[in-house]
C-alpha cells in the first residue's frame, strides 16, 4: 500500500517552479534544505529568509505521533474545533511497552495494562481521520521510514528523533505536540529559518565501520548543542554510498547533537529502499525531478560558501565508535576506548548489551549483528553478557524471523523484545542484583543519560554500533576491541571474530503477516471518544488562564537546577509513560530528576513559606495553592533531549510563570512558549551564580514586551539587597501573543470560533 500518493504527486508537480523562484530571490545556488524549505512555506516569499533570525512560517506535509506523547497532543486537538485533521496524519503505540520477559508476553501485558489509553488513541484516531498503528506494529520512526518518508517532503513529528527520515531525503523534525496541533489544524508551523551545517563524507565504510560510526564522530564534534538551530546536511561520494537506512541512522542520532534535522541528498540507495518497501511509484516520481531533491552542483563544488558549518570525514580512515558515558557525544574511537575505561575506573565487566531501536534496527543493523553471532556459534563462543535484540517493526521482526537471524540471536542466548522502544526510553524492568552497584551496558540506541535506560544512576550506559555492540556481547568485557583481541572460545582456544558482513536489503523481499495498521472512519462524525472523569491515565484538559496584564512580582524561586538538566530530569519516563495522558498526575513528577545547586540533591528544595525541604512537585504545588507563581532558574542547554511537551505543560500547570536559563535546547523553548510561558536567558550568563535559594523574583517590563527588548528580572534576596539583571527573550509578536492568550492553543480556538 502505497500512503499519500496524491500528495507527493502534487508536491512533485509543483516542487520545480517553487525551487527555481526561490533560487532566483535568494540569488545563488540552493543546498537540499533549502529547496525542501522554499518548497514548503505556507505563503510564497517576499524577500529571503535570513538563517538563524527571520521566523518562517511552513506547511509540512504530514504529522506523525507517538503514543506518549499523541495523548497530550490530540487531548489539545480535541479543543481546537476541527472535525478532521488538515494534513495526513498517524499515532504509533511504540512508547507504552515494558521490557521484561520477551516479546509475546511484554506485548500482550501492555495491551492488558495500556487498554484505556489505546482504546482512546484508536477511537480519537478514528474520528479525526488520523492513520492508527497498534502496539506491536512498530517504533514510529521505523514504521515512517518504510511507509511515509518521501525524497523532498516536511514533517514533523512529536518525538525527538524524527528526523530519522531523513535517510530518505525528508525534512523532518521533532516538535512538541502544541506544534502537531497547529498542523493538524490546518495552521502556518513556524519556525526559526535554520542554519546549515555541510557534513561532506568521502571515501566508503569498510570492516568494522558502520554508519553509526559517522553520527558518534559527529557527536564528538559538535557536542550536544553544536547543532542547535541548523539543519546538518550530508553530502560526497561517500553520502551516497551509504544506504537509505544507515543514513535514517545519522539522521536519528542527530536529535543528540540538538539539531533541528538532518538529511541526505536523493540518490540510488534510497531508490532501491523506496522499491524494496513497495513504493516503487514514488521512486519514478522522485527520479523525475531528481535534480531538485539534490543540491545544486556548485554546492557541491564549493560547499564552504553555502553551508554556515563545514565538516568533512574520510569513510575510508573511520574507525567505530564507542560514546558515552551519561552524554551521548563523548566520543571515543575503539582504538583508545578500553583505555579510556581503564584510567576512569568505569566497570570493565559488561552485564547487558542491546541491539535495535529506531535508530538500529534495519535489515542491515541485523544481518551484520548475526553474521557475528553467527561466527560466535562456529567458533565456539558464548554471550558472556545478557543480550537483547528489538526489532524496529513488524515487517522487519518478521522477514528477519524469516531468514533466519532470529533464530541465530537465539541460539547464542539472545532474547528477542517486542518491536517498541522499550530498554531505549526506560521502559525496561531490568534485573540486577544491586541497583545501587556500579554496573555497565551497552546498547545501539541513541540516548544514554543517566537512569536513561533503566532507571538506575549506577548505570554506565555506552553506544556503539550494533555490529561493536553484539561482539562485546560475546566479549563481555568493555575493553574488548573486536579488530584485534582474541578470545578463548568453549575449548580453550584463542580465536578472532572476523569483519561482520551484511545485506542492506532483504534478498527475498520483505514480509509481514499482520503490519498493525488501522485506516480511519471515513465519517468520524459518528465515533465517540470516551475519556472517564475518573480515569488516572486520561484527563480531559482545561485551558491555561490568560496572562493578568501586569509584571510579575513575589515569585518565590522553585529550584535552581544545577548543571545538565534534560527532559528526563524534568518530565521523566520509564513508570511515568502511564500518566502522558493525565497532566495533574504525570505533574508529580517535575523536575524531581534535577540536581538542586544549593544542596547537591536531587527532588529536595527549600519551601520558602514553611522553610522546609521538600519535594518538587509538592513544593510547587504549596505555592500554587497560596496563589503564589514560581520561577525555575536551569543551566546551559535546558531541556534537550526528548521532545516531551509535558516537559513544559507541568510547570505551567504547577504554577512555574518563568524559566530562567543561560540557554535553552529549542525544543524545549519552543514549548514553553507554546504554553504561555516565560522562556527567559541571563544576557550575562555569570548572572546565574547571582541566584540565591530564598529569592523573591520580580519580572518587569511585561507591558512593554516586544520582540528583541530585553526584560529585567528582580532578585530580592533574604538579607534585603536587591540586584537587578537583564535578561533575553527569542519571543516574536505572535509568540507573545500567545504569553497574552496563557498559551497558543488558546489562540487557535479563539480563531476557529470566531
Amino acid at each position: 500500500m502505497v500512503f499519500d500518493l496524491g500528495l507527493i504527486k502534487k508536491l512533485y508537480s509543483e516542487m520545480p517552479a517553487k525551487v527555481d523562484a526561490a533560487r532566483k530571490l535568494v540569488g545563488k545556488p540552493l543546498t537540499l534544505a533549502e529547496k525542501i524549505l522554499y518548497a514548503h512555506l505556507f505563503e510564497p516569499p517576499a524577500k529571503p529568509y535570513e538563517r538563524g533570525k527571520d521566523y518562517v512560517d511552513f506547511a509540512p506535509d504530514r504529522v506523525a505521533m507517538q503514543d506518549a506523547t499523541a495523548q497530550m497532543a490530540l487531548l489539545q486537538f480535541m479543543t481546537c474545533g476541527r472535525s478532521k485533521v488538515a494534513v495526513p496524519s498517524t499515532v504509533h503505540c511504540d512508547h507504552l511497552i515494558q521490557a521484561k520477559t520477551g516479546a509475546a508476553a511484554d506485548l500482550a501485558t501492555a495491551k492488558d495494562t495500556n487498554k484505556e489509553v489505546y482504546d482512546f488513541l484508536a477511537s480519537i484516531s478514528d474520528k479525526y481521520g488520523i492513520g492508527f498503528w497498534k502496539a506491536g506494529a512498530g517504533i514510529i520512526h521505523q514504521v515512517v521510514l518504510e511507509n511515509y518518508a518521501f525524497p523532498g517532503g516536511m514533517m514533523i513529528g512529536t518525538d525527538s528523533h524524527t528526523p530519522n527520515a531523513g535517510g530518505l531525503g525528508m525534512v523532518a523534525i521533532g516538535v512538541g505536540g502544541a506544534d502537531a496541533v497547529d498542523v493538524m489544524a490546518g495552521l502556518p508551523w513556524e519556525l526559526k529559518m535554520p542554519k546549515l551545517i555541510g557534513v561532506k563524507l568521502t571515501g566508503k565504510l569498510s570492516g568494522w565501520a558502520s554508519a553509526k560510526d559517522v553520527i558518534l564522530k559527529v557527536a564528538g564534534i559538535l557536542t550536544v548543542k553544536g547543532g542547535t538551530g541548523a539543519i546538518v546536511e550530508y553530502f560526497g561520494d561517500g553520502a551516497d554510498s551509504l544506504s537509505a537506512t544507515g543514513k535514517g541512522t545519522i539522521c536519528n542520532m542527530g536529535a543528540e547533537i540538538g539539531a533541528t534535522c538532518s538529511i541526505f541528498a536523493y540518490d540510488k540507495k534510497m531508490n532501491a529502499y523506496l522499491k524494496a518497501t513497495g513504493r516503487e511509484e514514488v521512486a519514478t516520481l522522485a527520479d523525475s525531478i531528481k535534480k531538485y531533491l539534490r543540491p545544486d552542483d556548485e554546492v557541491y563544488t564549493s560547499p564552504a560558501k553555502y553551508y554556515d558549518q563545514l565538516i568533512e570525514i574520510d569513510l575510508d580512515e573511520l574507525e567505530p565508535y564507542v560514546n558515552g558515558p551519561f552524554t551521548p557525544d563523548l566520543a571515543w574511537p575503539i582504538s583508545k576506548f578500553a583505555e579510556a575505561v581503564k584510567a576512569n575506573n568505569w566497570p570493565e565487566q559488561l552485564e547487558v548489551a542491546l541491539i535495535g531501536s529506531c535508530t538500529n534496527s534495519s535489515y542491515e543493523d541485523i544481518s551484520r549483528s548475526a553474521s557475528l553471532a553467527q561466527q560466535a556459534i562456529d567458533k565456539n563462543l558464548k554471550t558472556k553478557a545478557e543480550f537483547t535484540i528489538t526489532p524496529g517493526s513488524e515487517q522487519v521482526r518478521y522477514t528477519i524471523e524469516k531468514d533466519g537471524f532470529l533464530n541465530t540471536f537465539h541460539k547464542i542466548g539472545g532474547v528477542v523484545l517486542a518491536n517498541a522502544c522499550g530498554p531505549c526510553i526506560g521502559q525496561w524492568a531490568r534485573h540486577i542484583d544491586d541497583p545501587n552497584r556500579k554496573n555497565s551496558i551497552i546498547t545501539s540506541f541513541n540516548r544514554n543519560f543517566a537512569k536513561r535506560n533503566d532507571g538506575l544512576a549506577s548505570t554506565h550506559a555506552f553506544v556503539a554500533s550494533p555490529e561493536i555492540v553484539t561482539a562485546m556481547a560475546i566479549a563481555g568485557s568493555l575493553s574488548f576491541n573486536p579488530l584485534k583481541d582474541k578470545l578463548k572460545n568453549e575449548k580453550g582456544e584463542s580465536v578472532m571474530l572476523d569483519e561482520p558482513t551484511g545485506i542492506e536489503l532483504p534478498p527475498n523481499g520483505f514480509s509481514v503477516d499482520d503490519p498493525g495498521y488501522q485506516a480511519p472512519a471515513k465519517d468520524g462524525s459518528k465515533v465517540t471518544v470516551a475519556v472517564n472523569p475518573d480515569s488516572q491515565r486520561l484527563q480531559l484538559l482545561q485551558p491555561f488562564l490568560a496572562w493578568e496584564g501586569t509584571d510579575l512580582k513575589g515569585l518565590k524561586l522553585l529550584i535552581k537546577a544545577k548543571g545538565k538538566c534534560t527532559t528526563d530530569h524534568i518530565s521523566m519516563a520509564g513508570p511515568w509513560l502511564k500518566f502522558r495522558g493525565h497532566l495533574d498526575n504525570i505533574s508529580n513528577n517535575m523536575l524531581i530528576g534535577a540536581i538542586n545547586f544549593f544542596n547537591e540533591k536531587t527532588d529536595s528544595v527549600k519551601n520558602q513559606l514553611t522553610g522546609e525541604y521538600g519535594p518538587v512537585p509538592a513544593t510547587a504545588r504549596a505555592y500554587k495553592a497560596a496563589h503564589v507563581g514560581s520561577v525555575v532558574v536551569g543551566d546551559e542547554n535546558y531541556g534537550e533531549g526528548s521532545s516531551r511537551e509535558h516537559a513544559a505543560m507541568e510547570p505551567r500547570h504547577l504554577g512555574v510563570r518563568a524559566i530562567l536559563v543561560r540557554s535553552f535546547a529549542r525544543i524545549h523553548e519552543t514549548n514553553l512558549k507554546k504554553q504561555g510561558m516565560l522562556a527567559l536567558t541571563f544576557a550575562n550568563k555569570n548572572d546565574y551564580d547571582k541566584v540565591q535559594e530564598d529569592d523573591i523574583i520580580d519580572i518587569i517590563g511585561l507591558n512593554e514586551f516586544a520582540p528583541g527588548k530585553p526584560l529585567t528580572v528582580l532578585l530580592n534576596h533574604k538579607n534585603g539587597n536587591v540586584e537587578r539583571i537583564s535578561v533575553n527573550h527569542t519571543y516574536n509578536e505572535p509568540q507573545i501573543e500567545w504569553f497574552k492568550a496563557g498559551g497558543a492553543l488558546n489562540v487557535i480556538r479563539k480563531q476557529f470560533a470566531s
